[in-house]
């Protein structure tokens, strides 16, 4: 069986308990070295045969994946985050699609949700912003038509950025193109988890400005939105006055409004 593994966001803890078992298991373990924090791979067996994807092609991870699950061996592929974000793994099934192979996804936490728990911050606020855009800006691989940072800007709901360290002055461009005034906030969240992490708080016009200041260059995500303002509307979730499934209102919390008469 190959197992693609979501490694997390960096904290060698923060991988899931299944992925941490899987790992434990493994008789191979192909790792994207650039981004995944290789104190997981104290978790591996001795003997396990470990690999480094960071200098290898998709067809030399093919063919090191293909002949190893053959012989019946337990393979992992640990991908950065989530696999599901940016972690180029279709490619990959559907070439083992070719041999008949089995595979399974372990989905593992991503840095965009690590990036928010060290700004402290809920992406999705009541009254500011109920959608969350995870993209990237347009670099050697392009973007589909209507899908650049200029296009969902106009949106003005959060917006995480991979992907982009190294092209902010652009993308300041990109996000004011869009609508967003230069002294909207943003933030910029280095190595989301890992024991170096740095988080940096500014604005759409300076985000470039920021990095430059404090060296960041890659390995950041780009957050932007109302949802690091301070203005938001208390969720009805747990309003007393809401009445849910699993709880009455509390009608003494109510608040009623004065009746008016109608004028002739």
């Amino acid at each position: 069986m190959i197992y693609f593994i979501g490694a997390g966001p960096g904290a060698a803890d923060l991988i899931t308990v299944r992925g941490k078992e899987l790992l434990e298991k493994a008789d191979l373990i192909i790792y994207a070295g650039s981004l995944v924090n290789p104190a997981l791979l104290q978790y591996a067996k001795p003997g396990c045969k470990i690999m480094n994807s960071a200098v290898m092609t998709l067809e030399e991870v093919i063919a090191a994946m293909v002949p190893a699950a053959q012989r019946g061996e337990l393979v992992v592929r640990l991908h950065t985050g989530d696999p599901s974000v940016y972690g180029a793994h279709r490619e990959q099934m559907d070439m083992l699609n070719s041999y008949n192979l089995d595979y399974e996804i372990v989905p593992g936490v991503s840095s965009f949700c690590a990036a928010a728990a060290a700004l402290k911050a809920e992406y999705t606020l009541p009254d500011v912003s109920q959608s969350v855009i995870i993209t990237r800006m347009e670099g050697r691989t392009g973007v589909p038509p209507k899908q650049k940072i200029v296009d969902y800007a106009k949106h003005h709901a959060t917006m995480v950025i991979f992907l982009s360290a190294g092209m902010l002055e652009k993308l300041q461009k990109e996000l004011m193109a869009g609508g967003y005034k230069a002294d909207e906030p943003a933030a910029i969240v280095y190595k989301a988890s890992w024991p170096d992490q740095r988080v940096f708080r500014c604005t759409v016009g300076t985000i470039a400005e920021t990095a430059a200041k404090n060296n960041i260059h890659n390995l950041a995500l780009i957050t932007v939105g109302g949802f690091l303002g301070s203005a938001y509307e208390r969720s009805e979730l747990y309003n007393p006055t809401f009445e849910t499934g699993f709880r009455k209102a509390d009608a003494s919390k109510l608040q009623v409004k004065p009746e008016t008469k109608e004028t002739e």
